[in-house]
């Protein structure tokens, strides 16, 4: 029987010490025999890294890794994986939550796959600071089956254009990472520009299983996401600039046309002035401005701020 693959999971910690416990307990019970478990703390403030030393002390093989002084997700990954010797990794913010059979399901569906596929993710499990249930990423039938898009092969486009994949259910063939050079450490954020960049030259593959448990709370990066003054914006503009030069065929061209204008759209209306004038130069450059984008145009220029729009529009879907 020939050796299995390693798998490196980088553990991601700043000030988790909530959830430090669930989510080193859940990596080390993974039924899959060959891990590499490497922790990098970012130079939390509340007594994570005690924790931390507590798991060391017990397990012995578990790597450690501080940042020496906070410097991001995107920087305290790169750190990891370039300390790791895994043919895949796995990108684990030690918030959430692994299922025991996650690991094992994956490797043994991307061993089955062509080497073009650099990717792989399968479905997750919300849940909220207590552990309880949320609801899942994908919507799904009465019997169980899905019932929402969840694209394998290439996917450029489809990520391009929309949200698609939670990003804690990936993971990664290592040489993936070689190609980019890990993530962009100039981005307050990884997700999009790694989608983008990976999805150029590497096939993906949904596999249909609920493998993690992603914790949404009121920490999470992603609940500031649409505010008056979020630095991710910036680094959304930033990634769709290097999207503007990967675009090859209409189809991808309208998927990007589609990002510019949800882009555009939220940062106006969350008053990112800044950032909603530098998207629609984009989407400009991409086809003629519609008549409702020359309107929002002229109105982001005199930094009318609408916003209640949006918030009404929030409350009315939401609201139950």
């Amino acid at each position: 029987m020939s050796q299995l693959p390693l798998v490196s999971v980088i553990c991601l910690c700043y000030n988790h010490a909530r959830f430090l416990r669930e989510a080193l307990d859940s990596v080390l019970a993974q039924t899959y025999p060959y891990i590499e478990v490497i922790i990098v703390d970012d130079c939390s403030t509340d007594g994570s890294v005690g924790i931390i030393q507590e798991y060391l002390q017990k397990h012995p093989h578990i790597k450690f890794i501080s940042t020496g002084h906070n410097r991001g997700n995107t920087t305290a990954f790169n750190i990891g994986w370039r300390a790791s010797q895994g043919n895949y990794i796995i990108d684990f913010a030690t918030d959430d939550v692994l299922l025991p059979q996650r690991v094992a399901q994956q490797v043994e569906a991307f061993e089955k796959l062509d080497s073009i596929y650099g990717v792989l993710y399968t479905d997750a499990e919300y849940i909220a600071d207590d552990a309880t249930h949320i609801g899942y990423h994908y919507k799904r039938r009465p019997n169980g089956s899905l019932n929402a898009y969840a694209p394998s092969g290439d996917v450029f486009a489809d990520l391009l254009g929309k949200y698609i994949i939670c990003p804690p259910t990936m993971i990664v063939r290592r040489q993936v990472f070689e190609d980019l050079n890990g993530y962009d450490e100039t981005l307050a954020y990884e997700d999009f520009d790694f989608w983008v960049r990976s999805a150029r030259t590497y096939k993906y593959y949904y596999l249909d299983k609920i493998t993690t448990q992603r914790r949404i709370h009121t920490r999470s990066l992603s609940k500031g996401w649409y505010k008056a003054g979020n630095k991710l914006l910036a680094s959304t503009v930033k990634v769709c600039r290097k999207a503007a030069a990967l675009v090859r065929t209409e189809k991808e061209r309208e998927a990007f046309i589609y990002r510019l204008k949800y882009e555009a759209r939220h940062a106006y209306l969350t008053a990112n002035y800044t950032e909603a004038a530098q998207l629609l130069h984009l989407l400009r450059q991409q086809t003629d401005l519609p008549v409702l984008y020359q309107f929002l145009n002229l109105l982001n220029r005199q930094k009318v701020n609408l916003g209640f729009l949006r918030r009404v529009y929030y409350y009315l879907k939401y609201r139950n």
